[in-house]
């Protein structure tokens, strides 16, 4: 069902935008100071991505703490002076990083799941707005003191797109039986751990579906508490791994929020937008 709006004017005011915004600034900054933390760390795995394009063991050792720190840098530059031109690479970069896992050889669910990355920096540049001008590049992106119904169809579109994908990657991993999801249900517990991985899977790829076709607060505020408790129980770098997981949460909490009904007396008379699937 279409985004629907009944109101007296086309856009929503600060009051709605505002806790959007600050979701997503920090559901990117998350995202890519996670990842950086990473790359300071030199996660071993992260050889084979830079063997895609051709860079030996050793030198990846030695360029991954520059790169963590780049994406450190980006990630802190969100929080403090964000601007278009960093959103706009982050979305880029979010692309780049999570393609070279299945460039890698991994299963292509990889980058699907990790849409959150990519998916959360986009849905901030357009619910800022986009001029393709130098100094709207550069200049601090301020959180926009109103909206438009019709930018706000575009922010949650993009938020439906990427929830789908990151839910439907994860559960398209459990139902390929990945060696780390496994190993979760097994330390808690779980006898038949493929099973329970088989079960997540379908449920996992069925939300998704609802999500893109007809997203519902509940249905939304249920996987944003599972993806939020579930990335915790990574058995190493456990920390940075949830963090690093921001974009996944901020997609879901942010399109938790725009699909609320919102109402707000104008001029004595009662205004109310309805954001729903």
């Amino acid at each position: 069902m279409p985004l629907k709006a009944i109101l007296f004017n086309r856009t929503l005011n600060t009051g709605t935008v505002k806790p959007v915004y600050i979701i997503l600034q920090c559901a990117v900054a998350m995202c890519f100071i996670g990842h950086g933390a990473f790359g300071i760390i030199t996660k071993p795995i992260w050889c084979n991505y830079f063997a895609v394009v051709g860079i030996g063991e050793v030198m990846a050792y030695k360029l991954m703490p520059v790169v963590g720190t780049i994406d450190i840098l980006m990630g802190i530059s969100i929080l403090v002076y964000p601007t278009r031109a960093i959103t706009l690479w982050l979305v880029i970069w979010g692309l780049i990083t999570a393609s070279m896992r299945p460039l890698s050889g991994e299963p292509i669910a990889e980058m699907i799941e990790r849409a959150g990355n990519y998916g959360a920096p986009l849905a901030l540049l357009l619910l800022c707005g986009f001029e393709p001008s130098v100094k709207s590049l550069f200049s601090k992106m301020k959180q926009p003191v109103s909206v438009s119904i019709d930018r706000l169809k575009m922010v949650q579109l993009a938020l439906r797109i990427a929830a789908f994908l990151l839910l439907t990657g994860h559960g398209w991993l459990n139902l390929l039986h990945k060696k780390g999801l496994i190993a979760q249900y097994n330390a808690l517990g779980f006898r038949q751990a493929e099973n329970v991985a088989l079960v997540n899977g379908v449920v996992e790829i069925v939300a998704a579906l609802f999500i893109l076709l007809r997203p519902n607060r509940r249905l939304l505020l249920v996987f944003f508490i599972w993806k939020v408790a579930t990335e915790l129980l990574y058995p190493q770098y456990a920390a940075f791994e949830w963090i690093e997981r921001g974009g996944s949460y901020g997609v879901l909490l942010a399109l938790w929020f725009i699909c609320a009904p919102h109402a707000k007396p104008v001029h004595g008379a009662q205004k109310t937008v309805i954001i729903s699937g």
